[in-house]
């Protein structure tokens, strides 16, 4: 079987050029072969000019390129970095208002604190007072009581006299109401 052989085409080009060719081949350590199959494929791809020194098809394709990017840049800017922005300027707005919302709500329950803490100490002592004001109703009832019960055993114990009383009775009985009422 005979083997094909698929180089079946060449290029005829001038010394100068091989040695070139050459050059590069070296340099890039490929086969002269190997490095024109690449440029080829490589100029077919790039759609570059090869003619072109310039590379102006590249300059466009940068060119075009970067004013993507930036026309990119620029609508990522209107669409997120500028509503981002607002609403920083919002929230700051917001938190300037809201602090001192906070500060004015801080000093009133330290009012209401100390509004608070006097009503319980007043309400203590009006508490205490209470406390002895009905302490003291009960010693005044207890003392009406007693007095009631002094006056009563006087009365009845200057009926059971009589009209003609002897002075040393009567001045009995009065000691005995006066002592009656010391103990009270």
């Amino acid at each position: 079987m005979a083997r094909s052989d698929e180089n079946t085409r060449s290029v005829r080009f001038p010394m100068e050029v091989d040695n070139k060719l050459e050059h590069l081949s070296l340099k890039l350590g490929r086969t002269k072969r190997l490095l024109v199959v690449q440029m080829v494929d490589y100029f077919y791809r790039s759609k570059k000019d090869p003619a072109d020194l310039n590379d102006e098809v590249l300059k466009k394709e940068l060119s075009s390129g970067v004013s993507r990017i930036l026309s990119f840049i620029r609508k990522q800017e209107t669409d997120l970095l500028v509503p981002v922005y607002s609403m920083l300027d919002e929230l700051t707005t917001m938190h300037r208002q809201q602090s001192g919302t906070i500060e004015i709500i801080s000093d009133e329950q330290q009012q209401a604190s100390k509004f608070l803490k006097a009503n319980t100490e007043y309400l203590g002592s009006l508490d205490k007072v209470l406390k002895k004001l009905l302490l003291g109703i009960a010693e005044r009832q207890e003392l009406k009581d007693g007095f009631r019960k002094i006056l009563e055993h006087y009365i009845s114990q200057r009926e059971t006299l009589g009209w003609p009383v002897s002075a040393t009775r009567k001045e009995e009985l009065a000691k005995q109401v006066r002592e009656a009422l010391d103990n009270l």
